[in-house]
């Protein structure tokens, strides 16, 4: 695992993008604060709507220090949820403008995957993550399924022995955190 992470941080602190398992679907990750990183990001996904990544980060310490607040709710939630949980809160702050929207909010998961938390550990950063598909594909729940085409446009793939027996195969859920204090579910 050291060996995986040692590369992966050298490839992500260069602006380059990896291709790495999570605790849902294999995904495509850069430096969340490096806006020229999530550009190619954009590109290799031939994605048109620029501000739906998430952001993963390794544990809850680190939520207040990309937002400006975090609603009671978000923590209810992230603490409930028995499966991967995607929050979208407003307030974002600090990192690449191109993955925040008008509205200022930021899609956050605190990842479950030990190769995730402790990347995003040593890195100090967010990291993106996005399935590991072109845009309109479907997501890949595994390595095998996984186009050339993606590997191809990354700078570093993560062994496949770092997905973990317990990755859901499948996309988070999202819900959206509003102001007012309403909840929008996204993706159930």
């Amino acid at each position: 695992m050291e060996e995986n992470i040692s590369k992966a941080l050298e490839v992500l602190r260069s602006g380059g993008l990896i291709l790495y398992p999570t605790d849902t679907v294999w995904g495509i990750g850069c430096d969340a604060t490096n806006p020229e990183a999530v550009e190619r990001i954009y590109k290799l996904k031939k994605r048109k709507d620029k501000h739906s990544m998430i952001m993963l980060l390794d544990k809850p310490d680190n939520v207040m220090r990309w937002l400006d607040r975090v609603p009671d709710m978000a923590w209810e939630l992230w603490d409930v949820s028995d499966k991967p949980l995607t929050l979208i809160l407003d307030g974002a702050r600090g990192i690449a403008g191109n993955m925040v929207p008008e509205e200022k909010t930021v899609a956050i998961r605190l990842v479950n995957n030990e190769f995730c938390r402790k990347l995003i550990h040593k890195l100090c950063r967010p990291l993106v993550s996005t399935s590991a598909n072109i845009s309109g594909e479907p997501s890949p729940a595994r390595f095998s399924d996984i186009s050339p085409a993606i590997i191809a446009g990354v700078d570093f793939v993560v062994d496949e022995s770092m997905e973990e027996k317990s990755a859901t195969h499948k996309p988070s859920s999202i819900i959206k955190l509003v102001q007012n204090g309403e909840i929008k579910i996204i993706r159930a």
